[in-house]
């Protein structure tokens, strides 16, 4: 439940400052939506306390990889249910994909959807078509779009497929100071699969999603982006090799970032054959193997891959519920993004708490360039309250998307994002 509050003391916590990595008790004043004073002993008359001992605060969190689905697919999710699925999660910011309709390849849609975001205590930043339509033949007016609020640009759920289109976005995106974030995947490479091809594909009986189609795609758009020296972001990293492709690329100073999304992380394509094809464990890129997931796992600890992200992508139950190779691709992940974090990445050692954080709140921020909120007097509120140590189960009711789609009911967590407050707005999210 979201309430404008704005006076706020949130006493007795540990603040963490993401980029040094420096913890220390205090408590944080918000005076009128900003930061008033941090420290420890202080107090407030009239102020709404929150105790917060044995819980973090933090900078607000960011997913910059998000599928809202308005315009066009409110039956799915809209801004509203993304942003309290989000705001339940511990996230105050996301980025949103363009794969809607219309497509975020106009300025009043960039707007529209900035204008919706207001509303909710979520920031909404929208990420702009490359191309007209989504269609791989025409650039959209980027600088129009950039001006309208568009963070990035992207065809998400279509690749970029034309080189040429691709080296000419890079030249523009470069002007312009906005990466792009394509969809991995030369489509020539891909025989229509539903799953990761490999043994487990081959088990089934099913089509599968080879890794080189998105370890050629990746390939290329390195080497096009050092050509042109514009930022390629690599969307929902999948595989070791490309994992292994993005560590070449920096090593080289290419401007190549990359994301991978908690399930990537958290499961292997084995979950489809234990659970006897359940369609929210489709999605796109698939579940690779136990290797690839190790290979992120290395990619996370050495700094390869910069940012976590979900790709939280609704679908109505009429949808998921069809035969394995009928469904759409596609899992919920807002809800869950911090305790399978801290259950796969934390708990185990891969990252520190801090740099888990850092890949939450930093790294999507400034691959966006966006600026980064920190807990500093007289700086604008943006905080998330959160832990690493509750152990919980995720049960239907903490859903708060519009729809269902998600492998992890019933799923053990550990961690829990407990509150967010942004823009005057407190949120808290009980068990």
């Amino acid at each position: 439940m979201s309430t404008v509050t704005p006076d706020l003391l949130i006493s007795n916590g540990i603040v963490l400052d993401p980029e040094t990595g420096v913890e220390s008790r205090a408590d944080v004043l918000i005076r009128d939506g900003r930061i008033a004073a941090v420290g420890a002993g202080l107090t407030a008359d009239g102020v709404t306390r929150y105790d917060a001992s044995g819980r973090y605060v933090s900078p607000g969190w960011m997913d910059m990889h998000v599928h809202l689905r308005e315009p066009g697919f409110e039956y799915k999710e809209t801004v509203e249910t993304g942003c309290a699925a989000a705001a339940f999660g511990g996230f105050t910011a996301v980025a949103c994909m363009p794969n809607t309709n219309p497509p975020i390849h106009t300025r009043d849609v960039v707007e529209f959807l900035v204008e919706r975001g207001a509303r909710t205590p979520v920031d909404v930043h929208p990420i702009a078509c490359v191309s007209v339509d989504r269609a791989g033949k025409q650039l959209t007016e980027m600088a129009e779009l950039a001006d309208g609020g568009a963070v990035a640009f992207s065809d998400d759920g279509a690749p970029v497929q034309d080189s040429g289109l691709m080296r000419t976005a890079l030249e523009y995106s470069r002007m312009l100071s906005r990466p792009i974030v394509n969809h991995m995947e030369d489509l020539g490479l891909n025989p229509h699969g539903h799953m990761h091809e490999g043994a487990v594909s081959t088990r089934l009986g099913l089509a599968g999603i080879p890794g080189i189609a998105e370890e050629a795609m990746i390939a290329r758009d390195i080497l096009i982006a050092e050509y042109t020296g514009g930022h390629v972001h690599v969307a929902h990293i999948s595989t070791g090799r490309a994992v292994d492709l993005v560590r070449q690329g920096k090593a080289r100073g290419i401007r190549v970032t990359a994301e991978v999304c908690t399930h990537h992380f958290a499961l292997t394509d084995e979950a489809i054959a234990d659970s006897v094809f359940d369609t929210n464990l489709k999605m796109h890129p698939p579940l690779r193997t136990a290797a690839d997931v190790a290979a992120i796992k290395d990619g996370l600890r050495d700094g390869t891959i910069d940012a976590i992200c979900t790709d939280h992508a609704p679908h109505a139950a009429f949808e998921k519920d069809v035969e394995f190779t009928a469904a759409p691709f596609g899992i919920l992940g807002l809800e869950t993004a911090w305790g399978l974090t801290v259950r796969e990445l934390v708990e185990p050692g891969v990252l520190t708490l801090a740099q888990a954080v850092h890949k939450l709140v930093v790294a999507p921020r400034r691959i966006l360039g966006l600026a980064v909120p920190r807990i500093e007097v007289g700086e604008a509120a943006n905080v998330t309250v959160f832990d690493a140590t509750t152990r919980w189960t995720f049960e239907e009711r903490h859903v708060h998307s519009r729809s269902r789609n998600t492998p992890f009911i019933g799923a053990p967590m550990v961690g829990k994002a407990w509150a967010t407050y942004n823009r005057s707005r407190w949120t808290e999210a009980p068990l």
